[in-house]
């Protein structure tokens, strides 16, 4: 097995040789005759920032699905925790992407986070002070506390994102699950939603599994880059990845990666959900904030 990844960052070196939290060895998903992806190896160690990027229809989501225990694999192992992965497995925690709901939705901030301490259970609860202040101090720490009581519904798209966060911090997890948590976030909150995720990465050496199709709001926070892409794949750190030879093997066609003023942008890479792969016309992919 391979050794821990150095941290880019510096906090995170004494990981040394700890086992992986996650572990892929030959691992595939396919749905029918269509593989998503396969052959991954991959372990993913305490306090590690793992980004995870790709176009749409890559796998990214089938990724997470996978790690929650919710897809299996066509092919290959995985191991969460020490053991193979399976619904609703403690210490890991999951920020879902966006979800539109409905204003008149009764669901309050603080019951949201409850959910992530004592579950999805809908029968009376016993409401015990420890409960409660452990709501409380976690809406806190997440700058949520102003709209608490407040029906989930109501809040904006960055406030329910912080409270998301906050309902995964709640099962002190081990291992944060991010699945596209910055789509429809303007610059700010991204930052806010960002910073909160490393925050726990950094006090805790939880690691991060962060799907994204905005790189450059976590640029400076991931420790490497899986990038998914016609069914193949590239593991390594951001200047590893990030390349216009490392993308352009991936996608068989010529891709020109450009920085601009700390930015990333990939010019030329395929449209994975516009036509199949050998018919797939090249596009742009704004890795700065805006949806590729």
């Amino acid at each position: 097995m391979a050794s821990a990844p150095r941290s880019r960052h510096g906090d995170s070196d004494d990981r040394g040789d700890a086992a992986p939290v996650i572990s892929l060895r030959g691992a595939a998903v396919s749905y029918g005759e269509r593989v998503v992806w396969r052959g991954l190896e991959l372990d993913v160690h305490p306090g590690e920032f793992l980004a995870v990027l790709g176009p749409n229809g890559s796998g990214k989501t089938s990724l997470v699905r996978a790690l929650l225990g919710r897809q299996p694999l066509s092919a290959g192992t995985l191991t969460v925790l020490g053991r193979p992965a399976h619904k609703g497995g403690r210490h890991i925690g999951y920020v879902p992407q966006q979800a539109v709901l409905s204003a008149q939705a009764p669901v309050r901030a603080r019951e949201l986070v409850r959910f992530g301490i004592d579950g999805h259970r809908f029968w009376p609860r016993p409401r015990t002070g420890a409960v409660r202040r452990r709501v409380d101090e976690i809406l806190e720490a997440v700058g949520a506390s102003e709209y608490a009581d407040v029906p989930v519904g109501l809040l904006s798209g960055g406030e329910r994102q912080r409270v998301r966060v906050g309902q995964a911090l709640a099962t002190d997890p081990r291992i944060l699950l991010c699945d596209e948590p910055l789509l429809s976030l303007d610059l700010h909150h991204q930052r806010a939603v960002t910073e909160l995720v490393d925050a726990r990465r950094r006090s805790h050496g939880t690691a991060v599994v962060f799907v994204t199709h905005e790189i450059n709001p976590i640029l400076g926070l991931a420790d490497r880059v899986l990038y998914l892409a016609r069914g193949g794949h590239r593991i390594g750190t951001p200047e590893e990845v990030l390349t216009s030879a490392s993308l352009s093997r991936l996608y068989g066609t010529h891709v020109d990666v450009v920085r601009v003023h700390g930015r990333v942008l990939v010019v030329g890479a395929p449209d994975e959900t516009a036509a199949p792969p050998h018919h797939a016309s090249p596009g742009t992919h704004e890795w700065d904030g805006v949806r590729s």
